[in-house]
């Protein structure tokens, strides 16, 4: 799912997430709880404002970011990928 994120630009650019929509939700992230790196993709799980944690990834070719995971109260649900060709 895209999504707009706001973040804290430090001396790299788009270093942190502080906040991101979920339509015209805004949610505050409340800590960076972990974070991971790949060659063009950084990936932030984060718990937001609403007491859910959430996996935010942000393709730094295309400047994207998406919710890659989801951890509400008690569930996880993961959103539906594309078939990857082999």
């Amino acid at each position: 799912m895209a999504i707009r994120v706001e973040c804290y630009a430090g001396y790299r650019g788009e270093q942190e997430p502080l906040a991101f929509w979920l339509g015209e939700r805004r949610l505050a992230v409340r800590a960076v709880v972990d974070r991971w790196f790949a060659p063009t993709q950084r990936w932030f799980k984060v718990d937001a404002d609403d007491g859910d944690m959430y996996v935010l990834r942000h393709d730094e070719t295309s400047g994207d970011w998406e919710i890659a995971a989801y951890r509400g109260r008690g569930s996880l649900t993961l959103p539906e990928l594309p078939p990857r060709a082999i």
